[in-house]
Formats: C-alpha cells, structure tokens, sequence
C-alpha cells in the first residue's frame, strides 16, 4: 500500500484512478479542476479523499498520476501556479498517461529531475472501454530503475506496459499508435463505402474478412457501429485531431513524411464541420454518407 495522488478525472482518468484504488488498496487523493468531479468520485468508490490544487494532492505521495488533456493542461497542474511539481517529494515518481508532445516530457522530466522526483511520461491505448475495464497499453519513456519502481502501481489499470526508451519515448510511440489508427480507421471506413455502394450484404462481408488479412481491433470492434451510424463509442474526433497535430509537429521537426496521417486530419476536420466534433473516431464514414447526400 503506497501513498498515491490522482490529478484528472477526465473519461479516462476517473477509472484509471479507480483500479489504483480498488485493486492496489492505495491511500488516494485525488485532484480535478471541477471539484464537484472529485467529490462525485470519492462518493462513488466510498474511499480516498479530495484535495483543492495540484500541489495539495500531490504533497506527500509515493506516485503522483497525471491524466489532463494536452501539453498547457500538463504545464497547468506540474509547474503552474499550485501546480503539483511544487510539493512532490524527493524521491518520488511523477506517472503522466497525457498524451501530449515529447518536448513538454522532456522538459518535465529535467524540471523533476532539478527537484529531486523522478519522471515517466506513460501514454496510454485502449480508450474509454480500457480504462473502464482496466486493459490499457502503457508506452512509457524514462529511466529504467525508475520504471521498475513504477509498474505495479500502472499494472492496475494496464494489460500491457512497456519502457519504450528515455524521456519522450513513450510519447512518441503514442504519436506512431495514433498515425497507425488514423489510416486503418480510413480504410474500414471506405471498405464499408465501397461494400454498400456494390449492393453486398455488409454484415456477410465484414464476418468473413474479419478472419483474414484484413481483420484488425477496429474492424472487430467498430464495424457493427458505424453500419448502424453510432459514433459514441470512444476516442472523440476532437481529441484525435489534437493527437494528430501533435503527430505532424514532430514530424515537422524529425523529417517524417506522414501523407496519409495529414490526409485523414483533413477529413476529421469535414466531420467536426458536419457536427461530429464528439464523435468516435470511427465517424470517417459518416463523412463518406454525408457526401454521398450532397
């Protein structure tokens, strides 16, 4: 049992927070900048305890967990006014499931470090039903020893977690899962197109070529969904749009050349246009519906 504090309650952190609590029995704090979020968490899980600023919550924690929404949310509850990096101990480890840039992790990890904390950044993959379920894969990057230390406090809420390499590894590989995403989603959305527009039975056409080649997580567990056209099933198109900019920033930066990843960001931007701002990810083929009716 270790002493452990939460910042962010967000769709993904509030159940992230809860297997910490549930399945490690860990003293928990727990901070969210709407308060009324943390007081409805502790109530919820009958345990743990709320604190009024980052700092607050942090203070005096083995683990500080950190899951807010981009790069000035991170600089917001770390090194901001109250911010947590104010009050974490010496000797402790600050865990960031953010998907933000490698840069602010690399900057984070040297302000702890000059603090005398450790830092992971620690992205994670799965969604809304991972963290609910507590399957998340955690792409980490940091120190090792420090990520030995770490682990079995992330292992609550993860099915599989990784040390990818040193500081920002674990935010660009979030980077690579997300470009990976945005063009397998592209193609099951056109392959959907394409099966209704020949007259096929898509139901018939999606059982079989599930089981071959073209099978992949999104094709098992979207293509139901997006033949009834429901998108509320996950990851927002707007959150996806943010990962993907941050995506072509590095690229801009290191020479990747990503067509296809800058590409479907386009499209995601013709769904947020047609008000799928909220919207899954899997809402690319609305788009191709809504073109067709123009």
């Amino acid at each position: 049992m270790a002493k452990v504090a939460w910042i962010g309650l967000g769709v993904m952190g509030y159940p992230m927070a809860g297997h910490i609590l549930k399945k490690g029995g860990h003293d928990l704090v727990v901070y969210n900048r709407t308060a009324a979020k943390a007081e409805q968490w502790v109530k919820e899980h009958g345990a743990g305890r709320t604190a009024a600023t980052p700092a607050e919550a942090a203070k005096g924690a083995e683990y500080v967990f950190c899951c807010v929404g981009n790069d000035d949310d991170l600089r917001s509850v770390t090194t901001g006014k109250s911010g947590a990096f104010e009050s974490v101990a010496k000797g402790a480890v600050f865990i960031d499931n953010t998907t933000a840039s490698a840069n602010v992790a690399r900057e984070l990890h040297e302000a702890a470090k000059a603090k005398g904390f450790d830092f992971l950044d620690a992205p994670v993959s799965g969604g809304e039903a991972g963290a609910k379920n507590g399957v998340l894969t955690v792409m980490v990057g940091g120190d090792k020893a420090v990520f030995d230390r770490a682990k079995p406090v992330i292992d609550h809420y993860a099915r599989m977690v990784t040390l990818i390499g040193g500081p920002g590894a674990g935010q660009l590989t979030k980077m690579v899962n997300q470009i990976c995403i945005a063009g397998v989603v592209q193609g099951l959305a056109e392959g959907m197109h394409m099966a209704e527009k020949a007259g096929l039975d898509i139901t018939a056409v999606m059982e079989t070529i599930s089981k071959g080649a073209a099978g992949s997580w999104q094709m098992d567990n979207r293509w139901k969904t997006m033949k009834d056209g429901k998108y509320d099933f996950g990851f927002a198109v707007d959150w996806m749009r943010k990962d993907l900019a941050i995506c072509m920033d590095e690229a801009r930066r290191n020479g990747a050349s990503l067509p296809v990843a800058a590409l479907v960001d386009q499209f995601y931007c013709e769904v947020q246009k047609i008000g799928g701002k909220r919207w899954d990810t899997s809402s690319l083929l609305a788009r191709l519906n809504h073109a067709d009716k123009k």
